[in-house]
């Protein structure tokens, strides 16, 4: 069994900061090629593929809103043109809106439910013929603890997150017979943009429930999604993989 992407094509979305970001320069390190997708920060997407090409693998920033079909299949054209193939594909795109439920707006509902398990629907449909074609193939869900535990003021995105968890396990079973595995990874805490707006009272309220003392990284998130996307991870599919500190114990 090899941990080596060598020879490897992987799309990860919402990938020009955060998450995404760190995951696809891991899975650059260990030899991908990646495409890096992006909805509006180009100059952050060209930073990726900058810092992707400095380690010898190819890279290319595609926009695209992954809650618009026509601009999932569009992109995955792009990429199949450009590099002839796709092996791996990470759903990590996600925006994010909270609030208590009756102050919830249906149309945040809708924002949140189109650009995560909308988005990863659309990915992996336009994808997986591409993967089944190449006879080898890796899905990867980010999902988040939050989709299986729960949090106040985060129905949407609970709701997301948890549709991802049926859509791998589900997505497993149909791919398996065609040698592609289909997994998810659950972030706790983890600093990101999208954390840096707590107070650091509320940071360190977090960092109190969990049990390793510390929030993550991003790059601990992308250890994990890099693995699973190796040939070494072949015989690992329907299985969510919590990356919390013990956050969800």
């Amino acid at each position: 069994m090899t941990l080596s992407l060598e020879g490897r094509v992987a799309l990860v979305t919402g990938s020009s900061r955060g998450i995404g970001r760190a995951i696809a320069v891991r899975l650059a390190r260990e030899g991908a090629d990646v495409v890096v997708n992006y909805v509006s920060n180009v100059q952050a997407a060209r930073e990726v593929v900058d810092r992707i090409r400095e380690v010898g693998r190819k890279a290319l920033a595609v926009q695209a809103d992954v809650a618009r079909l026509e601009d999932v299949e569009s992109m995955v054209a792009k990429a199949m043109d450009s590099m002839g193939k796709l092996h791996i594909l990470v759903n990590n795109a996600q925006i994010h809106q909270g609030r208590l439920i009756q102050k919830l707006p249906p149309e945040a509902w809708d924002t949140v439910l189109k650009s995560g398990p909308y988005g990863a629907f659309h990915c992996c449909r336009t994808a997986v013929p591409h993967m089944i074609e190449a006879k080898w193939g890796r899905i990867i869900n980010i999902t988040s603890f939050v989709g299986l535990k729960g949090w106040p003021g985060d129905t949407a995105y609970g709701a997301a997150k948890a549709a991802l968890v049926g859509l791998t396990k589900s997505l497993a079973r149909e791919l398996a017979p065609k040698g592609i595995t289909v997994n998810a990874v659950a972030p706790g805490f983890i600093r990101t943009d999208m954390t840096s707006v707590l107070t650091e009272k509320n940071i360190q309220m977090m960092e109190s429930n969990i049990p390793l003392g510390r929030a993550g990284e991003p790059e601990d998130v992308a250890e994990v999604v890099n693995f699973l996307a190796t040939p070494a991870a072949g015989y690992v599919t329907g299985s969510v993989y919590f990356v919390d500190g013990g956050l969800a114990m």
